[in-house]
């Protein structure tokens, strides 16, 4: 097996914004489970483009053993991963053009938009109207000193909650600044902590509500709230709301730090 240059990514230093993705002509690089991984060696022609399009640093170029550079099997892949839709030259990055990145690079997915208009709070009879207000929602993604939650009344809430309430936009989303999490499955929630904190002394919400399932492992969801009170120079009102597996409300409590 030959030696030539190769991408390598340092897990520990990439934080998954997918700016390398967008980079990478050849479609050699993948978010896998929050992380840029090298998709195959193959498909890696070992220039590098991407390394200047990481904002973390997590990307070097190294010489070691890997399989040739092939470009009809890049050829291959790209036709693959790009949708029909997608328009442009075969070397072009490998997403659709109204999933483009925008200026600056980074990953659709995770650009911080507020939704223009942004929709009024609605009775809870307008069924299907959304109350979401801004993108990301997923706690990893959020920036927490982003426009939509200066100030504004946040909600946090387990992943599995908008599931099992059938109304959760008009009887918790509505008027809120929305981040979701899973207490049990996520990993690194010391990053969560300290988006809590910041939401809470930098972007100085008014106020935290966590909605939770009644299963137990939902908990942890309620801990990080009440550390990030803890850790926080500002004191702001925190309430957690249980909820059943039925979509009922079983519990509403205060939460002090």
């Amino acid at each position: 097996m030959p030696v030539r240059d190769m991408v390598e990514i340092d897990e520990s230093l990439c934080d998954g914004c997918g700016d390398c993705v967008t980079a990478c002509a050849e479609g050699a690089i993948a978010i896998i489970d929050g992380k840029a991984k090298l998709v195959s060696d193959v498909y890696c022609d070992g220039l590098g483009v991407c390394l200047g399009h990481c904002p973390q640093g997590a990307i070097t170029v190294v010489r070691r053993e890997a399989e040739g550079f092939d470009e009809e099997a890049v050829a291959r892949h790209l036709e693959k991963i790009r949708p029909a839709d997608a328009v442009g030259p075969s070397n072009a990055a490998p997403f659709p053009v109204h999933m483009q990145s925008p200026a600056g690079g980074g990953c659709p997915g995770s650009r911080p938009q507020v939704m223009s208009p942004q929709p009024e709070p609605v009775a809870a009879s307008a069924a299907g109207q959304s109350q979401l207000r801004h993108w990301p929602i997923q706690l990893h993604l959020v920036p927490p000193t982003a426009g939509f939650f200066e100030k504004a009344d946040v909600l946090l809430a387990a992943d599995c909650v908008p599931f099992a309430v059938p109304d959760f936009h008009q009887q918790f989303l509505s008027g809120h600044s929305l981040t979701i999490a899973c207490p049990k499955l996520d990993s690194n929630q010391e990053i969560y902590l300290q988006k809590l904190v910041a939401m809470i002394d930098e972007a100085e919400i008014k106020s935290l509500t966590v909605v939770v399932m009644e299963v137990p492992c939902c908990g942890g969801l309620v801990r990080l709230a009440e550390e990030s009170l803890r850790r926080s120079r500002r004191s702001v009102p925190v309430e957690c709301v249980v909820v059943g597996t039925r979509g009922q409300v079983l519990q509403r409590m205060g939460i002090a730090g």
